[in-house]
């Protein structure tokens, strides 16, 4: 079974739910293998109906961190559990779609995706499996991974209006996603195609521009009957013209300024990375939730051009469980259009989370501790990208601090050291990044560090902060220590906004 959905973007929820309703009242359909590209659940909707068994015998998909059960099937090895990167699972779909074997691509490359690593395999159960869905491949001198096709015997997806016909449109939708892609890859392997919307029209009563998906592609309609609940178009919005990109919402620079929270401290010394002109990407996390919100604050979006996986280019992103969303933005393109862009050309820079760092730079943000949230399009972007900025809590686990007079004052420690000697699992090889030549940044409220070919070297650290009691104490390997260390900008610590478009324009 093959689905589509961002968050709780365009997801079939009362499909979802009919399923779960089916399995705890008859025990049927079980033993499914469960494709998906990006994470569908606000932590209670989406995919997460679809956490039992034996309803689930395998999942393959690049994220779950919004999906605590989904999560906990795969920590407690109840089911297979697969990673992948989310553009390469779109890709893979293409292949499907037009009959080649399957993707032949660097992307994944000493990783934990590589075979020589893991192989993608998240748990005991997926290793102890005799499936295999990435191959290491040597083509000359250079290496290459291979993801072979997939077959596959139902899509369920959402459009909002159908006409009687089947043709689909989604102009209630604030993203395409990979729908066309999907749709085809399960019609070349002999599947059937089901859509969830919000109402049907009269044959031929669609503009044929609208139509995303044609009818002779979709088998079965499914009219949703609480759309309200069921067919939102965010977890946090029934619908939202702004984010559809039927109206635009007006500028407003007046608004007050955020309070000097940790998010915001690191987000503003990331952005201090950029410079005019630069097409940049933002991943969830700190990034997804303070970057695009200092962009808006200090007036930046017409320097910079903003984009998210999920098919965005230009406006305001928005952050926490509506992560994917764009406001304003100049276009709103296929999510596996974006995925080419993203792994031929590379932004010029990506903000993206850090879970744990080692001394080699390697990066990992797909399981750590009891968790398994997968890498999503992490993958895809950072190896890529001409240059990346981790954004990320020099610690972990109840970290608090405080602002006063321009320095930072840590009024709780986190329990968790996140600058550890070797990462549980690798997201991001410092290695391989340094013999590209990436430029690669490590940012926090109270550091920052560069990477070069000897590993990671401090470069920066914030007023207030003790080197050796702040720094080094809470780092399980001691790092290069620039000749030249620096105190962190100061206007980062201010209150009031920073008049960081002039910085960027410098």
């Amino acid at each position: 079974m093959l689905t589509t959905g961002f968050s709780l973007i365009g997801v079939a929820e009362e499909i979802y739910q009919k399923i779960e309703d089916n399995f705890l009242s008859t025990g049927s359909p079980r033993g499914l293998t469960f494709v998906h590209s990006s994470g569908q659940s606000d932590t209670v909707r989406g995919m997460e109906h679809l956490a039992h068994t034996p309803l689930l015998k395998r999942i393959i998909g690049s994220h779950w961190g919004m999906s605590p059960r989904l999560e906990a099937l795969i920590t407690n090895n109840e089911i297979e559990a697969f990673c992948l990167p989310m553009g390469q699972i779109i890709s893979m779909y293409k292949a499907a779609a037009s009959g080649k074997p399957g993707v032949l691509s660097k992307i994944g490359l000493s990783t934990f995706i590589d075979p020589r690593l893991e192989g993608g395999k998240m748990n005991q159960k997926s290793i102890d499996s005799e499936a295999e869905v990435v191959q290491y491949i040597k083509i000359g001198e250079d290496d290459f991974l291979f993801y072979p096709s997939l077959t596959f015997d139902l899509y369920i997806g959402r459009g909002t209006s159908a006409d009687e016909a089947g043709n689909i449109t989604m102009e209630d939708e604030c993203a395409k996603l990979e729908v066309m892609s999907a749709v085809q890859a399960v019609k070349a392997s002999g599947g059937r195609v089901i859509f969830q919307v919000k109402r049907v029209v009269k044959k031929n009563s669609l503009n044929p521009k609208d139509v995303v998906v044609p009818g002779i592609f979709v088998d079965e309609i499914v009219i949703c009957e609480n759309p309200y609940e069921n067919h939102r178009m965010t977890s946090s919005k029934y619908y939202d013209p702004v984010f559809s990109g039927e109206l635009r919402e007006p500028e407003n620079r007046t608004h007050k300024v955020s309070e000097l929270q940790t998010k915001k401290l690191i987000g503003r010394r990331a952005i201090m990375e950029l410079k005019g002109g630069d097409v940049v990407n933002l991943g969830v996390g700190i990034p997804g939730d303070s970057v695009g919100m200092i962009i808006e604050e200090e007036g930046m979006d017409n320097q910079i051009t903003l984009s998210v996986e999920l098919g965005t280019i230009g406006g305001i992103t928005v952050g926490g469980n509506d992560f994917g969303i764009t406001k304003n933005a100049e276009a709103i393109i296929d999510k596996s259009q974006q995925f080419d862009y993203y792994n031929g050309c590379g932004v010029d820079v990506t903000f993206m989370g850090a879970a744990e760092i080692d001394l080699e730079g390697n990066v990992n943000v797909s399981k750590f501790g009891h968790r398994s949230p997968g890498c999503g399009g992490f993958i895809d972007i950072t190896q890529a990208a001409k240059k990346i900025v981790y954004c990320s809590t020099f610690t972990s686990g109840g970290l608090e601090l405080d602002v006063v007079d321009g320095e930072i004052r840590i009024i709780k420690e986190g329990k968790f050291n996140k600058f550890v000697n070797h990462v549980q699992q690798i997201s991001f090889n410092g290695k391989l990044a340094s013999e590209r030549k990436q430029k690669v940044i490590f940012v926090t409220e109270r550091a920052v560090f560069t990477l070069g070919e000897k590993g990671l070297e401090l470069i920066e650290i914030a007023p207030g902060i003790d080197l050796e009691k702040d720094i080094l104490s809470k780092m399980d390997f001691v790092p290069i220590i620039s000749r030249t260390l620096k105190i962190m900008d100061a206007s980062i610590y201010s209150l009031g906004r920073m008049q960081l478009s002039n910085f960027v324009t410098r």
